[in-house]
């Protein structure tokens, strides 16, 4: 991708999965990546295999609910690497169960996680982006955000909540050299599918799979592609829009 080298990005959650497999592909891509997560130790380990490979890389404890928390990570990064170009909202967190069994404590730590934190990771960086008249940010939402998802109704409203807020930040800069695009990936093999899916004796994954066109779930693999397209300068003409990373599952357009 063209526009990449040397400008800093960040990743939130790219401890792991799909912000793990992000996080090297921009490493490869020549990106000075920064890694931001509550998992410490798997942080740094992430960034080592991005130096590992040839890349550029730094970890931090971050949680992303913590906005003057986040604002710190931020500084400690521009001061490393450099005034920070790209921001990938990828962090979430879930546990599928009907909302009627949920309390509101339960919404208020979905909320928190997967909407607040793009909130206060977009805050922080927006307006540098805009003083220096150029930048990409990048959001993972869900298909769940787009046509729901049983057992998930707090995350759908939460990444729902995602793609209308990046489509209103690309109006609000459209003008000022900053795009704000959003991926929905569709159902994944991660931790959390497959804890679900021994709930039920495996046949889920079994639906999902028979319900995709491609006939496969994804794998965290499948995003980098794309995330590093949206960052490019390839993509400096593309804001305000929601793609779908499903295998064909849902289409629209």
């Amino acid at each position: 991708m063209r526009g990449l080298d040397q400008k800093p990005v960040i990743v939130t959650g790219g401890a792991s999965g799909i912000g793990k497999a992000i996080g090297l592909r921009l490493g490869e891509e020549g990106a000075r990546v920064a890694i931001f997560d509550m998992n410490e130790k798997g942080a740094e380990a992430a960034a080592a295999e991005i130096r590992q490979k040839g890349g550029e890389a730094w970890a931090y404890k971050v949680d992303i609910t913590d906005y003057a928390a986040v604002a710190r990570a931020v500084d400690a990064f521009e001061k490393a690497a450099g005034q920070v170009y790209g921001l990938v909202n990828n962090a979430g967190w879930d546990e599928a169960k009907p909302f009627i069994q949920t309390e509101p404590d339960f919404w208020k730590k979905v909320i928190d996680i997967n909407l607040y934190g793009p909130l206060n990771l977009t805050h922080v960086v927006a307006r540098r982006l805009a003083e220096q008249g150029a930048g990409r940010v990048v959001s993972i939402s869900s298909d769940a955000g787009r046509v729901g998802s049983s057992g998930e109704a707090v995350y759908s409203a939460a990444k729902g909540g995602v793609i209308a807020f990046m489509k209103t930040m690309a109006r609000e800069f459209a003008r000022k050299g900053v795009t704000f695009n959003t991926i929905c990936p569709g159902p994944t093999d991660t931790p959390l599918l497959a804890s679900v899916d021994a709930s039920g004796g495996g046949r889920l994954t079994e639906a999902l799979t028979k319900a995709i066109p491609m006939r496969r779930l994804a794998q965290p693999d499948d995003y980098p592609g794309m995330v590093a397209f949206f960052l490019s300068d390839d993509a400096s003409f593309i804001t305000g829009q929601t793609i779908s990373v499903s295998g064909g599952l849902s289409m629209h357009g």
